[in-house]
């Protein structure tokens, strides 16, 4: 059987108890998606941190370069609609 640095390394993300979006919480090693997810929950959440954990082959995640920034983002820029300050807020309106 294989050391634990030559199988797959997994990201995992755990959603808190007083949230409900995943964060990323670490990486592990571990042979297949089950022992991650078993793994994860021993290592990430062993005083009751979370609800729900997430395990993700790290070969499976796709990121932007920082190198990239600013053409990456750039086609965003030309959408002014999408920033809240776009619009005006109705007098006496407390929350959106």
């Amino acid at each position: 059987m294989p050391g634990g640095t030559d199988w797959p390394l997994w990201e995992v993300f755990v959603r808190p108890r007083r949230g409900l979006a995943h964060t990323h919480a670490g990486s592990l090693h571990a042979p297949d998606a089950e022992l991650a997810l078993r793994n994860a929950r021993d290592l990430y959440t062993r005083r009751g941190e979370g609800v729900s954990i997430w395990v993700v082959p790290a070969t499976e995640i796709l990121a932007s370069s920082p190198e990239e920034r600013d053409p990456f983002f750039a086609p965003a820029a030309d959408k002014p609609y999408r920033h809240p300050t776009f619009y005006e807020v109705p007098e006496g309106v407390r929350s959106l």
